[in-house]
């Protein structure tokens, strides 16, 4: 069957059987989100009744233009607000470590996390940031004030789309936690928003800028790997202990897996590989196949260790404990994407990628390239992976100048550093009113593999087109910031 190869090949019986099975099976996806809190937004629903098809590119509506090259006002300093303190409380250490910022306002539902930050902070500078706190909407009084340029959106998922789309509408630039929708028609909802206020939506994916990333993707624009074909990626870690501690992030992100069943969680693998290899500048997504394994660990190390007295014993999850996902881009190359969070095993993004000229294989760092002398490498063969001494020469030559210029700042930082890496990096673009490394487009093609996912697994794994959030500039568009040469 040569679906996989292009879905438009399908015949007409074909596409009726497919949309049989899509209507059938989608009947029972989100159907229901009990138990939201009143003055919550609800879980995003991806219903059986759409009322569009999600594979279908919108056209850009009248009065709208692109954000792909939008450039801002320089500013002397970078304002900056941050809502979440959980998570959030890393982006606010990041911005005390940058000249150039100043965080004037920090909020968060819970008091003593927002006066914790708030403390901080003015230990930090000797002035004490504005504080909001104690109710679920005082978050817009705080983006609606006018001496902020940009706010960190570091909450739970239902919130990132109404937040961003409120920061944005106040002229200012959202930075939002992954993903940064879980539907495709909120990533449209982010596009279009970004695109008619002419504002800045980016996602925090940190992941972008760690520093083996960095290394392979200086590598990829110098041509070490020649012609790339094929990237790998994942987000493999073994979090159930988390998605049952009280007081955590575990208290929402567990009801994802009993309403939907696909990848939960794309963006910390997917996006670095979507920059190796163009995707939105010189490539896009074009379909994906999903499949999901059955769900048992989650399940079964909640009857084994009872969590919290036991109360969570009438909850019945749907997502599979490991979700594949095969993505195909315009220009024929292939991605396979991972996603696990119940399994018991060591944590992995995979990160690999391969061309003619070589492939790389992160967990542990491993490259293997075909011509090593051309590098002045004594390696004999390209069906070895390089002896440590000749990929530290590769590091040497190849290591990415913002990871050279910030690595020593960025000690004790989070995630390896790569926390404050992106900080400085997203924060000195806007400093300097140039575009941002990834825009808008990049959010929602990142962050739509989640519905598109759930929508493959539901219909047995049929091909799932990706819209096209760049509405045909990914062809003329090129590289920006940090995804060009260095």
């Amino acid at each position: 069957m040569n679906q996989f190869n292009d879905p438009k090949n399908m015949n007409q019986s074909n596409l009726s059987r497919r949309n049989f099975l899509k209507a059938s099976a989608l009947a029972g996806v989100g159907a229901s989100f009990a138990g939201v809190s009143q003055g919550q937004p609800a879980m995003p629903s991806i219903a059986a009744a759409s009322t569009s098809d999600i594979s279908v590119t919108r056209p850009r509506p009248a009065g709208q233009k692109s954000v792909h090259d939008l450039t801002t006002k320089p500013l002397d300093k970078v304002r900056v607000a941050v809502i979440g303190l959980n998570r959030g409380m890393t982006h606010v250490g990041s911005c005390l470590g940058i000249e150039f910022a100043e965080v004037v306002a920090v909020c968060d539902l819970r008091n003593d996390r927002a006066v914790h930050a708030a403390d901080a902070v003015e230990k930090k500078y000797g002035k004490r940031p504005a504080v909001y706190s104690g109710t679920e909407n005082i978050w817009e009084q705080m983006v609606d004030r006018d001496d902020i340029d940009a706010v960190y959106i570091a909450t739970p998922w239902r919130w990132h789309v109404p937040m961003a789309l409120r920061t944005m509408e106040r002229g200012k630039s959202a930075f939002v936690e992954v993903a940064a929708a879980v539907t495709v028609d909120d990533c449209w909802r982010l596009v279009d928003t970004s695109e008619r206020t002419q504002r800045h939506c980016v996602l925090l994916e940190n992941c972008c800028y760690g520093e083996n990333e960095l290394f392979v993707l200086n590598m990829a624009r110098e041509g070490v790997f020649g012609e790339l074909t094929h990237g790998e990626c994942a987000y493999l870690h073994d979090l159930r202990s988390m998605l049952f501690s009280l007081g955590t992030e575990g208290d929402w992100r567990r009801d994802y897996h009993w309403q939907y069943n696909g990848n939960l969680y794309p963006t910390h693998g997917l996006g670095p590989v979507a920059q190796y290899l163009g995707v939105g500048r010189g490539d896009q997504f074009k379909f994906l196949v999903s499949t999901s394994s059955p769900e048992i660990s989650l399940t079964k190390y909640r009857d084994e260790h009872k969590p919290n007295g036991g109360k969570h014993a009438g909850e019945k999850y749907v997502c599979g404990d490991m979700n594949t996902s095969l993505l195909k881009t315009e220009m024929g190359r292939t991605i396979m994407l991972q996603h696990t969070v119940v399994s018991p095993r060591p944590y992995s993004r995979i990160n690999a990628l391969y061309g003619t000229g070589g492939t790389f294989f992160d967990y542990p760092a491993r490259l293997a390239i075909d011509h090593p002398k051309n590098y002045g490498l004594d390696a004999g063969s390209s069906e070895e992976w390089l002896e440590e001494k000749d990929l530290q020469t590769m590091r040497d030559k190849f290591t990415h100048p913002l990871w050279k210029k910030l690595s020593e700042r960025a000690k004790g930082g989070g995630h390896g550093g790569m926390d404050f890496v992106m900080t400085w990096r997203l924060l000195d673009c806007l400093r300097r009113g140039v575009t941002p490394d990834s825009v808008v487009y990049d959010a929602a093609a990142w962050s739509c593999i989640i519905e598109t996912s759930v929508r493959s697994v539901a219909t047995g794994s049929m091909p799932v087109n990706i819209p096209d959030f760049t509405r045909g500039l990914w062809k003329t568009m090129k590289p920006l910031g940090i995804a060009e040469k260095a």
